[in-house]
């Protein structure tokens, strides 16, 4: 991508699902951070609902809240240099058990405005002009705010495929294809929810993911981590949650059981059904629990070979593993469930459909790995920057402004 396909100078303003204050990493995070780089951004928090008042009262964070929304606590607050946080200073009902879809949509409309009059206010105090409003994801709180904010362009990010999930679906089968058919356009980061999003909108693109991969690019020479040096090779190994509802318990087991003379070793942690597994019982089956992010490059980096063992369903088919990313950055060779999403990774990773294909692929993957090929994966991975991924998110608003005027 060239610089001058770069938004600059611009007013952005950013919602969405995750808050800045939110512990875990975050997509809409690093995009405003790299956004702020060239222009003034605006990151609004999610509005305090009712339910969440009511159940995380004492929560440090939700004290924030309330004392911005009592007028005790002023919610604009300046991170750095271009780039701004807002904590909402109104309260929204939680309404999503409503089974009414009209009575949904009106007290989501009422919520909709209150939301929008206080990021207005943030606009108005910051002195914004023709904005960029970008949306994570954010299909309800957010489905109004189009008409209620009035930006230059509007643009819906899809990085996940919501409706999967059934706090999302009840409302969102029909609110989602809206929300997206009257963004100016909207951007995915896998090219199964960029296909999606084109059913509804044709001005729909694939962005990339951003990965920050520096840790995982300086390995060589790591030692192998303390609890692994018993481990012998080869060693086949995974990182990240072990949930049963992502990964396949079944083609663990039989990894584990035709080939006793490998190890696999699980950094991560267990939801319930992978805490009562029979992968537990298997002598070459080594479960490490959780580690501090900044530990996974020496843990990766003392893998022979990495493994994804995706079940493939709604919340995973469209998902950008980024794990894969983190794999190659080390320059590990790599196999994982094919997918739709997998498909940009072909030509780095071995695409395995059953678990006999598991088997033969990690088998060749030993047999024929080469530091000539760690390098060419390491050389792939390097280009999944926030950078570029949001480069081409700019490229995408670029052509789409060329058909306006200001």
């Amino acid at each position: 991508m060239q610089q001058n396909d770069r938004i600059k100078g611009r007013d952005i303003v950013v919602v969405g699902q995750q808050p800045w204050d939110v512990s875990i990493g975050s997509n809409c995070k690093n995009i405003a951070l790299e956004w702020s780089k060239y222009n003034r951004v605006l990151y609004v928090n999610a509005p305090l609902d009712r339910k969440t008042l009511y159940q995380s009262k004492d929560d440090p964070k939700i004290q924030t809240r309330i004392e911005v929304i009592e007028g005790s606590k002023d919610g604009l607050i300046q991170l750095q240099d271009n780039l701004w946080n807002l904590y909402p200073d109104t309260m929204i009902e939680s309404i999503n058990w409503i089974p009414i879809q009209g009575l949904f949509e009106w007290l989501n409309k009422r919520n909709n405005r209150q939301f929008a009059q206080s990021i207005q206010k943030a606009i108005n105090r910051l002195g914004f002009k023709d904005i960029i409003l970008f949306n994570d994801n954010d299909m309800f709180r957010s489905f109004h705010l189009k008409e209620m904010l009035h930006p230059f362009t509007s643009i819906y990010y899809s990085r996940d495929f919501m409706l999967a999930v059934d706090y999302w679906k009840k409302h969102g089968e029909k609110l989602e294809p809206e929300l997206i058919a009257k963004s100016d356009l909207c951007v995915a980061n896998s090219t199964y929810l960029a296909d999606y999003c084109k059913k509804y909108n044709t001005q729909s693109f694939y962005v990339g993911q951003g990965c920050e991969l520096d840790l995982f690019m300086q390995t060589d020479g790591l030692p192998k981590p303390a609890d692994m040096l018993a481990i012998p090779s080869p060693i086949i190994g995974y990182v990240g949650a072990l949930q049963s509802i992502r990964l396949d318990i079944e083609i663990l087991m039989r990894i584990s059981e035709a080939k006793p003379e490998w190890n696999l070793v699980l950094v991560g942690p267990e939801d319930d059904v992978f805490k009562n597994s029979a992968l537990h019982k298997c002598k070459n089956v080594f479960f490490i629990g959780s580690k501090d992010p900044s530990q996974l490059p020496q843990y990766i980096h003392a893998f022979d070979v990495c493994i994804n063992p995706q079940i493939v369903n709604r919340v995973t088919i469209g998902n950008y593993p980024r794990k894969i990313d983190e794999y190659l950055a080390v320059g590990k060779p790599v196999v994982a469930t094919k997918t739709e999403a997998m498909r940009i990774f072909m030509e780095h990773c071995y695409l395995a459909e059953d678990w006999q294909s598991y088997i033969d692929s990690i088998s060749k993957a030993l047999e024929t790995n080469s530091p000539e090929q760690a390098k060419q994966r390491k050389l792939f991975a390097a280009g999944h920057t926030w950078e570029n991924s949001v480069a081409s998110i700019d490229h995408a608003i670029l052509n789409k402004e060329k058909g306006k005027h200001h």
